[in-house]
């Protein structure tokens, strides 16, 4: 059951200790089923992101900086875009995609000047996403995946979104015969203007 705790005892120094561990989220190919979709461990950011095709950039410098803000609904519910998916300060680790905090806003930062999109950041999120699914949840599950760029509606696989900077993408997982329009804009905080 997920959210469940189990204690588990260790013995260390011929003393026991008690340690409280919470089950993971179930995962199917990889990708947590529903939210909340935690981030990768500190110890997988260098595969996530490799598998996503990006590499660490930390001290290098920057031909590109980009700043894209995502939001997820589910159900109606906001899902958080965790901090640090692809960057830890203590570990001198940032790919060029990558979130700081819990604000959705995605930087992509990168010694050369390329396209990246969206899929890159949810492969290294290791969340899948495609034409009509966010994790496991889709169509199977009486779902349609709704993008949104810019507020207008975008047609195709959200994978393939462009990381524009200042560009906002709303990802909207909604019963199938629910009328969805994109939520409301974005507002930068004063540091990013």
């Amino acid at each position: 059951m997920a959210g469940a705790l189990a204690v588990v005892v260790l013995v260390a120094g011929g003393a026991a200790v008690a340690v409280v561990q919470r089950d993971r989220p179930e995962v199917v190919h990889g990708a947590a089923t529903a939210p909340p979709w935690q981030r990768p461990g500190v110890d997988r950011l260098d595969a996530r992101a490799a598998a996503a095709g990006l590499e660490n950039v930390w001290g290098r410098d920057l031909a590109m900086h980009v700043h894209t803000h995502l939001s997820i609904t589910v159900d109606g519910e906001p899902v958080v875009v965790p901090g640090d998916i692809g960057h830890d300060a203590d570990a001198s680790f940032a790919a060029e995609i990558h979130t700081h905090d819990t604000t959705g806003i995605v930087h992509v930062e990168s010694p050369t000047r390329q396209r990246f999109v969206l899929g890159q950041l949810f492969t290294e999120w290791d969340v899948a996403l495609d034409a009509t699914s966010i994790g496991s949840l889709g169509a199977d599950d009486g779902y349609r995946l709704h993008a949104f760029v810019g507020g207008g509606e975008y047609e195709g696989d959200p994978a393939g979104i462009p990381l524009g900077d200042f560009e906002r993408i709303d990802l909207v997982l909604a019963p199938s015969d629910e009328t969805v329009t994109a939520p409301a804009a974005y507002v930068w905080p004063d540091e990013y203007r």
